[in-house]
């Protein structure tokens, strides 16, 4: 049963604490926390232009700071959600021997809108087809987690 759910990207200040705040409004029940692959950000709030865009659609991010994945992560979370490719290889290279924790991309959960990956919007700018892209993933998620009577 999904009970604890983590969001992967790279800094942990713009696609991962918005789809942990996004995932959180959808679907309460479930825990969740973000984190990046990389260290450049610990400690900060998320990017400004993506808490203004988040707070346009009603979701507060200001509570988030970024931290960085640990092998750790795996045994305390049921499952990891990675934001593109190159994070899912991240994660995957710090797997713990015989550790079992499904590792999946967000996109995954929204084969309809046709992405592969979310695209960072720190360099695209493009916060609000970020959100569109994580707000589809989500519900798809939330809908998977709930026909599996996991969430």
């Amino acid at each position: 049963m999904v009970q604890k759910i983590l969001f992967v990207c790279l800094g942990n200040i713009c696609r991962s604490p918005a789809a942990e705040g996004v995932f959180r409004a959808l679907c309460p029940e479930v825990d969740t926390d973000s984190a990046g692959t990389a260290s450049y950000h610990v400690g900060s709030p998320p990017y400004g232009p993506m808490q203004a865009a988040a707070n346009a659609r009603g979701i507060d991010l200001s509570d988030l700071r970024a931290r960085q994945f640990a092998p750790q992560d795996f045994t305390r979370f049921d499952l990891i959600i990675a934001m593109d490719g190159d994070n899912l290889a991240d994660i995957e290279a710090q797997r713990p021997a015989g550790n079992t924790t499904p590792v999946q991309l967000f996109t995954d959960y929204a084969p309809v809108q046709g992405a592969d990956h979310v695209p960072d919007p720190y360099y695209t700018r493009d916060f609000e087809g970020c959100l569109d892209l994580i707000e589809g993933a989500a519900a798809g998620l939330t809908k998977a987690l709930r026909n599996s009577g996991a969430g």
